[in-house]
Parts: structure tokens; sequence; C-alpha cells
């Protein structure tokens, strides 16, 4: 027999919505991301400007600039790595050469910088302490500049067939057989101010290479730069490091101590 009955339509459930949090009781925020250190801990060198997109450092005497076979601490080494990439070192110091070290924290701004120095428009200003009377109170050097290798290692010398080098210098002060020189380096080879002090018979207080050791170390400082980029203008000035400041007092600088040990320029 048939089933006359009829079928009553199905009735669809309606899906359950989530319950609704009440109204007192707040979501609990999501965990801060931790903060970015420029540099590792224990490891920070002082900075002498600071942008979102560059630094400066006060690089100390004896620190080189990258790690090496032989020196594990270094300038970049001691910069915390970034997610997205960097932070670049722009250009290089000696390692027993102080003061201003110029920091791309972004590619696009390590590009920016690496264009600046080729068309020339940054401003290298260098304090030195030589031995020797010169008797000019400024000149220029423009002495060409090659690497040569040897069984003791390596070193720069003047050759004609060298790259060029270019070094604007005038002199700051004299005592007691010294020369304290600004220097205006206008290209960036390898020892630059080392070898062209020590081609006008002036070679830098301290410099084992190009002249005699001093038990202080080498009086050379990257005392200011000055980096134009478009609309932005990065400066900076570096203070002479203590065995550096206390050479320099007998010439007739005059600073005070600043507060990380270094010398405040007061003119």
């Amino acid at each position: 027999m048939k089933n006359n009955r009829s079928r009553q339509p199905s009735r669809k459930q309606k899906p359950e919505l989530p319950s609704r949090p009440p109204a007192n009781k707040r979501r609990e925020a999501p965990p801060s991301p931790t903060p970015y250190s420029i540099f590792k801990e224990g490891k920070e060198l002082p900075i002498l400007l600071e942008t979102p997109r560059f630094l400066i450092l006060d690089k100390p005497a004896g620190l080189a600039v990258h790690p090496g076979p032989q020196t594990e601490d270094s300038a970049e080494s001691r910069l915390t790595p970034h997610p997205r990439g960097g932070p670049w070192l722009a250009h290089r110091l000696d390692a027993d050469t102080s003061g201003c070290l110029l920091i791309a924290r972004r590619k696009s701004a390590l590009l920016e910088a690496q264009k600046a120095f080729q068309e020339r428009r940054v401003n290298k200003l260098y304090w030195a302490v030589v031995k020797g009377n010169l008797t000019e109170d400024s000149g220029e050097i423009t002495t060409s500049l090659m690497r040569q290798s040897d069984k003791k290692g390596w070193k720069m010398i003047a050759a004609k067939k060298g790259d060029p080098a270019h070094t604007r210098w005038r002199v700051l002060g004299r005592a007691d057989g010294l020369c304290w020189l600004e220097l205006e380096l206008l290209t960036g080879r390898t020892h630059q101010a080392r070898i062209h002090c020590a081609s006008i018979g002036a070679p830098i207080l301290g410099d084992p290479i190009y002249g005699q050791r001093d038990p202080r170390g080498l009086h050379l400082l990257a005392h200011s730069l000055n980096v134009t980029l478009g609309e932005e203008t990065l400066s900076a000035e570096a203070n002479p490091a203590p065995h550096m400041a206390q050479t320099l007092r007998r010439l007739g600088w005059r600073g005070k101590t600043s507060a990380h040990g270094g010398e405040k320029d007061n003119g």
C-alpha cells in the first residue's frame, strides 16, 4: 500500500553563531615585537648621527671595519643584522684610524651613498699630527698611488702608473717639531692620508708603515664627514681619541673630555 501521508518539508537548521565575549572582558593584545637593537649586546659604539636610513658612528682606533682571518671583532660584526638585510658600511677606515664611519641601514640608502662617493658629493676632513717642520702653511698633493706586495706583506707606494689621488692640507698648529694638519681627501685611496703625508717629508706620528711606530698609536682622525644626498645632507664631527688629544693640546688645540671618554672640540 502506498503511504498517503503528505511529506512535511524538511526544515534546515540555522548555523550556530559564535558566542560573543562578555562586554566587560577585553581581548588580550598580541605581544609586542622585540625592539630592534642596532648593536649586538655589549658591542655598542658611539653614534654621532642617526636617521631612519643612515648612521654615522665614531669608530675607535684599533677596531677594524671588517672582520678578517685574524680579527673577529669589527665595526661590521658589532652591528645586528636586520631581517630585511643590512646594515652596510658605506666606506672604509683603516683599523688604526678613529672617527666618522657612515653606515647605511637599507640597501637603497647604500646605493645612494655609494653614488654620492663616486660623484664626489662627500666632504671628508681628517686631522693628523705629523713629524717635521713644514715651511708652507697649506698645499696640495696629487701623487698617484698603487699597492705593492712582498714577503713581508703589502703597502701603498707612489707610482706614476697608480690610481690618481688628491689631498689638500693646511697647518692648524706647530710645536716641538710636530705639525697639526687638516687634510681634505678629494679621493679615497687606501692609506691615502698616510702615504701622502710621508711623501712631503711629514709622516704621521705613530705610523709603523710609512713612518715610525709610537707607543701611543697612530695620530690620525676622520674628524668630519658631510654627505649630500639630494635634499638630505648628513653631517657629523668626531673628536680625537685621548692619546691624540694629549698631543694636540701641545699644538694649540683646546678641548674638554666628553661623556664617552673622547674629547669635545672647543675650537
